[in-house]
């Protein structure tokens, strides 16, 4: 296999349909989350939503490089989640999480090995492999917030 599709299959995993690392993913955990849970601020932590849509962010900033575009996202706006005031809202939210993330591993699984060593926009991001690798990283860390957030909210 392939180290592009290696790191495709990680992102899966954390996204989308893994158990390896954490015994659970991005979708097993939203899936039963209504939209008033997802909104429900526990003290200073982050809501679901808010942490739903940081992750979707980055994500769809990454896909629209790897299409061809320019690197548009800004960390100051990763947590500028619009109001969601309905299950519709948090629902399309989520579609375009699950969307946009399996757009993300098949256009990962489309770089060649030799270009995951190359320069990703700018070498002050460093190389496409690093960035692939920082959003797993960075998923995982989400995930584990939104795993307990979840526990908080449905245990009290």
């Amino acid at each position: 296999m392939s180290s592009a599709s290696q790191l495709a299959k990680r992102f899966r995993e954390v996204l989308l349909d893994g158990l390896w690392i954490a015994n659970t993913n991005f979708k097993d955990q939203l899936k039963d989350i209504t939209w008033k849970q997802a909104v429900t601020k526990i003290g200073s932590l982050n809501t679901i939503a808010m942490l739903a849509f940081h992750i979707h962010y980055y994500i769809a900033g990454i896909v629209n490089v790897l299409e061809g575009g320019e690197l548009e996202i800004k960390d100051k706006f990763s947590f500028d989640l619009p109001p969601i005031e309905s299950e519709e809202q948090w629902r399309d939210l989520l579609n375009r999480l699950w969307t946009d993330s399996e757009k993300f591993a098949l256009l990962i699984e489309q770089i060649p090995d030799n270009k995951l060593d190359e320069v990703f926009v700018d070498e002050k991001y460093g190389t496409y492999r690093r960035n692939i690798d920082g959003m797993i990283e960075h998923a995982y860390y989400h995930l584990g917030q939104i795993t307990l957030i979840r526990k908080m909210l449905t245990h009290s």
